[in-house]
């Protein structure tokens, strides 16, 4: 990619790369390393896209490749977290704040094809590319997601 084509990437997808890596690692620090990373890879690659939804989908894999692994690091289990409250978006409505504590509360394997089906508008097909799962896996985890919210609510009534 030329340098103008890399620049002009890393300002359409670096917010969607963010907010990814924030819901994958949970705090803001992790999420700015991994974002970074992520870029710095981008730059560094020479693969040749075939359009945008290819880089799309190639950025997201990166972006969850590489929170995956800083989970896995050893030091993460070792290490006392400063802060208990990562940043959390601010809600006007109590009953949005409620369904996003919901959502996190859900399994990471929910949570994620909620967050790329809702939040990033992407089709089953996308999701289940960029997460390496077949498609009919993608529409169970979304079902399953789903009824689980269901519950949720149900018990709070």
């Amino acid at each position: 990619m030329e340098p103008n084509e890399l620049a002009a990437a890393a300002g359409r997808y670096r917010d969607m790369i963010y907010r990814v890596a924030l819901h994958w690692c949970g705090h803001p620090q992790e999420a700015e390393d991994a974002t970074q990373d992520t870029l710095l890879k981008l730059c560094t690659t020479h693969r040749h896209f075939a359009d945008e939804e290819h880089l799309r989908s190639w950025l997201l894999r990166i972006t969850i490749n590489h929170c995956k692994s800083r989970l896995r690091a050893p030091w993460q289990t070792r290490r006392l977290p400063l802060e208990e409250v990562p940043d959390a978006p601010v809600f006007d409505d109590p009953a949005q704040r409620e369904l996003y504590d919901a959502v996190l509360a859900l399994p990471q394997a929910y949570r994620t094809v909620l967050y790329l089906f809702y939040y990033e508008d992407m089709p089953t097909r996308e999701i289940a590319a960029v997460l390496h799962i077949s498609q009919n896996a993608v529409t169970t985890r979304l079902t399953r997601a789903r009824e689980a919210l269901r519950r949720t609510y149900q018990e709070d009534l």
